[in-house]
């Protein structure tokens, strides 16, 4: 919501700049996000006084002025071109150092130029004295501004301009509004609380509101079929009116707050609702005729809305029509059929109360979000219809130079029914830790339009309050006493005392409650388990790795969720979690993987100039599922981690720059792996693709799937905007969690004082043979001596049968101990043995 301060400062002059206006909405509940300073910059800009006027010498359309800049110094020459400079004016000079925007030498606009000391034509100017459209201020380039003659010079621009009521400029402060404030949905809501805040009166317009009945019942009926949905129905007509452009002044308010005006019968409908918080509409009378009916859409029915689009209405969705069509979408756009347009004369202005389940459902449903949707939805007053129809009728006559039909169109099947709330002075000073005085409790409740009825019984909880006894002792005496609060109706969110109770804490200020003598603090500090610890120690390994830890969203577009949902990557069967009622399509599915989350940062990255990238996640992914272990029956959910490595490492001195492989992720997830102590790991190659990988190695360890490590697929990426090649990464956190047999870091441990004995191996296998089997093997036929096993060489060719290849191993053996030669070498014939039983492998002669 964006606020103008200048017409803020309509309904209330609180007197505070727009920083301080800010802090205080903020403490107060209404968070601002930003503040921005809009109109022209007059820095440097002061009131100049022209002590003399003379010819230029070399020039007969300049003139050489005499200011007194009022700086006690001697005055300063400026050249001037105004053909209305005179002696004895005072002026606006842009003193030398000063910005203003002018006109671009090349026609292109306006470009900020930096006033300077230089000649014209022979003679020094410093400065320049300035005609209104040079300062931002109109668009008369006739003359220099001439100011008032009571201007004192020296004096800056901007405080005259002040003090002539005619500052140019504003301030916008946006405002976060939560779906619980809908009265701050407008100025003259944010107004109260300002106006209760700094102790100020709230200034509403005055409005004529009209009669029921009258000659406007003979022009238009109202029909409400659905009175749930529709419990007011206002409307008012003004006839022979001319649409013409809204006046300045109108236009000044839209533009601040970021609307285009467009003409001044729909101006003013923008302009009541961001004044008043109700959204209003306006029809082209003659088109939309003399009956109107309230309705719900029949299945398959039509309208084009005022953007041009045709719609299909969900079945129920409330509509305003004639008996022939539907006219509107209630509470979220009018209809082409019957807008206002250049040729209307006679205007139907329409002001109601839907409800906003009713309109939360329909927008959903269409996709659309409106300024008038989004009051609705949150709840307007259902009492402010005939003084918002009344204003708008009011200025459209004004602006239009029509007349207003007398009388009103009230259609109320359902009247409003006031709340009240019993609070308790009590139970204030309870909640918020200190005792609030039932007189302030008072004066802050009437200011925000709380009515608050007279009590008795209150004494001795002030009195009590106010002793050694403190807050018990008044709770003790007066714990019955309260005080009954009549809700406003535009504040739909209050229905406790306890909402009565933010409301005072709110107002008398949250930095006003004393802060809790002793705080109550856990024995074991939050998170801090054995899975959070080993995960914090995989986030510190991967950091070592130069990996950078992301955080993505954990909802997708369901198409996304659909598309990474694959089995073959996931190893998890099921359909995507889809959200009932998502925030909006592009969060409509929980996660079933983290990949898609990576993609896009890998993504935007890259087309940063990222040149490598190390990126990791950890967090949660949700599937359907049949199985009802879970612990919501039909959904599964477990933490995943993801590593995803795209780029070149750089060269070094001692190696040149390389491409990222997929060998390089999986020495990450082994190192992993290995510092988890998982050490029997099983890899399953996955040669072909899927809808995820190019091709993948999928990891086992005790007959548990850990997760799988590939390459992204070309149309994923494709689709990704990825620019190089991304290896990717998937691992079950949880499995591996449960399968970690190192709870803690490797302990130091001193090097052995006695030699190690290494032998080598050249192994012959079959060509499709993968290594890690052949290790493992090595590893459980080696021990206890083996320290150390890998893989140094890969030969085919010469002396190699055709269709098999020669895998050079070495081995590393120690002890505690000088190991002798046989020892080794029964380790050796063991290994060798088991490899020829469990792999065929035989050594190469």
């Amino acid at each position: 919501m964006n606020v103008s301060n200048n017409w803020l400062s309509e309904y209330v002059a609180h007197g505070l700049d727009a920083e301080a206006l800010a802090e205080l909405l903020t403490m107060s509940g209404l968070e601002v996000e930003d503040v921005v300073a809009t109109g022209p910059s007059l820095d440097g800009v002061v009131v100049g006084h022209v002590l003399d006027v003379r010819p230029h010498p070399n020039a007969d359309r300049l003139r050489i002025c005499s200011v007194d800049l009022g700086d006690a110094g001697e005055p300063v020459q400026i050249v001037c071109g105004a053909p209305n400079v005179a002696t004895g004016q005072k002026v606006a000079v842009a003193t030398v150092g000063t910005e203003l925007m002018l006109p671009a030498r090349d026609g292109s606009g306006l470009a900020p130029v930096t006033i300077k000391k230089g000649k014209i034509r022979g003679e020094v100017s410093f400065g320049m004295i300035c005609a209104e459209d040079e300062l931002g201020l109109g668009d008369d380039h006739d003359g220099i501004l001439v100011l008032d003659a009571d201007a004192a010079p020296g004096q800056p621009f901007e405080a005259y301009l002040a003090n002539q009521g005619d500052l140019p400029g504003d301030t916008v402060i946006d405002i976060a509004i939560t779906p619980n404030r809908p009265d701050a949905t407008s100025h003259i809501g944010v107004a109260r609380d300002v106006a209760a805040l700094t102790e100020t009166a709230l200034t509403r317009p005055e409005v004529d509101i009209p009669t029921l009945g009258g000659d406007v019942d003979d022009l238009v009926s109202v029909d409400i079929q659905v009175p749930e949905d529709c419990p007011r129905f206002v409307g008012m007509v003004v006839r022979d009116v001319t649409v013409q452009p809204s006046p300045e002044w109108m236009q000044d308010r839209l533009r601040a707050v970021g609307l285009r005006p467009i003409s001044n019968v729909v101006d003013i409908t923008n302009f009541v609702m961001l004044e008043m918080g109700q959204p209003l509409h306006a029809y082209d009378l003659d088109r939309l005729g003399g009956e109107v009916v309230v309705r719900a859409a029949t299945a398959g029915e039509t309208i084009r809305t005022l953007d041009g689009e045709e719609r299909t209405l969900p079945e129920g969705t409330v509509v305003v029509a004639t008996p022939a069509e539907a006219v509107g979408i209630a509470g979220i756009m009018g209809g082409q059929s019957t807008e206002v347009t250049d040729a209307t004369t006679t205007v139907f202005l329409e002001g109601a109360y839907w409800n906003p389940s009713v309109i939360r459902r329909a927008a959903k449903a269409l996709g659309m979000q409106t300024d008038a949707s989004y009051r609705f939805e949150r709840g307007a007053d259902p009492t402010l219809q005939p003084e918002a129809v009344a204003r708008a009728a009011a200025l459209v006559a004004e602006t239009g130079g029509g007349t207003i039909v007398d009388g009103r169109i009230d259609a109320h099947p359902l009247p409003y029914t006031p709340r009240t709330v019993t609070v308790r002075p009590a139970r204030v000073a309870a909640v918020l830790g200190m005792a609030v005085p039932e007189a302030d409790i008072r004066r802050l409740l009437t200011a925000i339009g709380f009515e608050v009825s007279e009590t008795d019984g209150l004494d001795a909880f002030a009195e009590a309050a106010m002793r050694e006894e403190g807050v018990d002792a008044a709770l003790a005496e007066a714990s019955e006493a309260g005080l009954t609060v009549t809700v406003p109706p535009f504040r739909p969110d209050v229905e406790r005392e306890i909402d009565v109770i933010e409301e005072v804490a709110r107002l008398w200020g949250y930095d006003r409650l004393p802060a809790p003598a002793t705080t109550p603090v856990p024995l074991t500090p939050a998170g801090d388990t054995p899975d959070a610890r080993l995960l914090d120690r995989t986030r510190q390994r991967l950091a070592a790795l130069g990996f950078r830890e992301i955080a993505t969203n954990s909802l997708l577009p369901a198409a996304t969720a659909e598309a990474f949902a694959d089995a073959a990557w996931t190893g998890l069967d099921g359909e995507p979690v889809v959200t009932l009622n998502p925030i909006s399509q592009e969060m409509a599915a929980l996660r079933p993987s983290l990949l898609p989350g990576l993609l896009t940062v890998a993504s935007y990255n890259q087309a940063r100039g990222a040149g490598a990238l190390r990126l990791f996640e950890c967090g949660h992914v949700m599937r359907r599922t049949a199985d009802a272990s879970g612990t919501v029956e039909g959904y599964h959910e477990h933490s995943a981690l993801v590593l995803g490595m795209s780029g070149t490492t750089p060269a070094t001195w001692n190696g040149p720059a390389r491409t990222t492989d997929v060998y390089d992720l999986k020495g990450v997830v082994m190192d992993l792996l290995a510092d988890l102590g998982i050490d029997d790991v099983t890899e399953t190659p996955r040669p072909a693709p899927d809808g995820v990988t190019a091709y993948a190695l999928d990891l086992h360890a005790d007959g548990v799937r850990l997760g799988s490590v590939g390459r992204l697929a070309d149309d994923v990426a494709d689709r990704a905007d990825l620019t190089a090649e991304l290896f990717v990464a998937e691992l079950d956190w949880d499995a591996l969690a449960r399968l970690a047999t190192r709870a803690e870091p490797p302990a130091y441990r001193a090097i052995s004082r006695f030699p190690t004995a290494e032998r080598d191996l050249a192994l012959v296998v079959p060509e499709n043979q993968p290594a890690a089997p052949l290790l493992r093997t090595i590893r459980e036929a080696g021990r206890p001596l083996l320290q150390d096993v890998r893989v140094f060489d890969v030969y085919r060719g010469d002396g190699v049968p055709t269709g098999q290849k020669s895998l050079a191993v070495a081995l590393r053996f120690g002890a505690d101990k000088t190991l002798r030669d046989q020892e080794v070498d029964g380790r050796v014939r063991r290994i060798v043995k088991m490899l020829e039983a469990q792999h065929g492998a035989t050594l190469r002669s």
